[in-house]
């Protein structure tokens, strides 16, 4: 499994702009094949932080959806309202049981 995490402020007035772009690539991409989770969304104690997180079958997967016609869209939004601190990692995980 891939996991994708990540982060990004997003300036003053774009979060309108943002929301909407957001709202169709991540329902395009929990459509995608491989896609385990896909989920973005703004940080209780910071309003203007945007957090990543993302599950994929394998690197595959992930790389697939970087060429997804939705993807363009979104990359073309996110120019417009410039996100700043953009941090995105990516881990190559195996999901473990959580001893409780």
């Amino acid at each position: 499994m891939v996991i994708v995490e990540g982060s990004a402020i997003i300036p003053d007035g774009g979060w309108e702009t943002a929301r909407q772009a957001l709202e169709a690539m991540i329902l395009a991409s929990r459509e995608e094949a491989g896609c385990i989770e896909y989920a973005y969304s703004v940080d209780i104690l910071d309003p203007q932080k945007m957090r990543i997180i993302e599950r994929w079958k394998d690197l595959d997967a992930l790389l697939s959806h970087f060429k997804e016609p939705h993807m363009a869209v979104f990359r073309a939004a996110l120019a417009e309202i410039g996100p700043r601190d953009v941090s995105v990692r990516m881990y190559d995980a195996e999901p473990q049981p959580l001893p409780l």
